[in-house]
């Protein structure tokens, strides 16, 4: 990945929860916004593993992802003096990340996300052999890969909810500050995706079953 203003690659790549402002943080987002660029870096390399791992899960890109990782920092940096002091940084420029990933994908047309809604799969019996034998395996990789392309067809406002609370681990409310949308607009979207695979998936499975003795 890309340094982005002299920053390193570290920092864990998996979304956490802010418990609340981090007294350290809030003073290197103070340097920054006075113009301390070694403040705004310590800030960068502290985040942009994950922001960077975050923006992957909806382009399944590296490069790509890198951009727009870049792009998100610059934003940020630029758009400094709007944060509001007492906030967490990190979710400030999260949702930077996911609004401006959602922007590239809509002009770029590209959908080709892949996430796994597991809850689904586990929930869905396929005929071919015991879990654990080489015909229940190939079956439960073909519905994997047959989930993953009725995923790639959501309409991006569904995959936009349906990552962030799927592969994120985010709550509808979470997600909804995410997205600029209500938490009920969450789970509508959330509704409206598990329907549409359900159906997607439907004649597959009832095929699967219809050719099993």
């Amino acid at each position: 990945m890309k340094r982005i203003m002299g920053t390193s690659n570290e920092g864990s790549g998996d979304h956490e929860r802010e418990a609340g402002p981090d007294p350290s943080e809030q003073g290197l987002v103070a340097a920054a916004r006075n113009g301390s660029m070694e403040a705004f870096s310590t800030l960068a390399r502290r985040y942009q593993e994950r922001i960077y791992h975050t923006i992957l899960r909806f382009t399944r890109d590296p490069e790509d992802a890198g951009d727009l990782t870049q792009e998100t920092f610059m934003a940020a940096y630029i758009s400094l003096r709007s944060f509001r002091q007492g906030a967490g940084f990190y979710t400030w420029i999260y949702r930077i990340a996911v609004n401006s990933t959602l922007n590239f994908l809509k002009k770029k047309g590209r959908e080709k996300n892949k996430t796994e809604f597991r809850k689904d799969v586990d929930s869905m019996s396929v005929p071919g052999g015991p879990p654990d034998s080489p015909e229940g395996e190939s079956m439960r990789n073909e519905l994997g890969r047959k989930l993953g392309e009725a995923i790639d067809g959501l309409p991006l406002p569904f995959r936009s909810s349906f990552i962030l609370v799927v592969h994120e681990g985010m709550s509808h409310a979470d997600a909804a500050g995410v997205l600029g949308c209500s938490e009920n607009t969450v789970s509508w979207r959330m509704h409206k995706a598990r329907k549409l695979l359900q159906r997607k998936l439907k004649p597959y499975l009832d095929e699967v079953r219809h050719g099993v003795p």
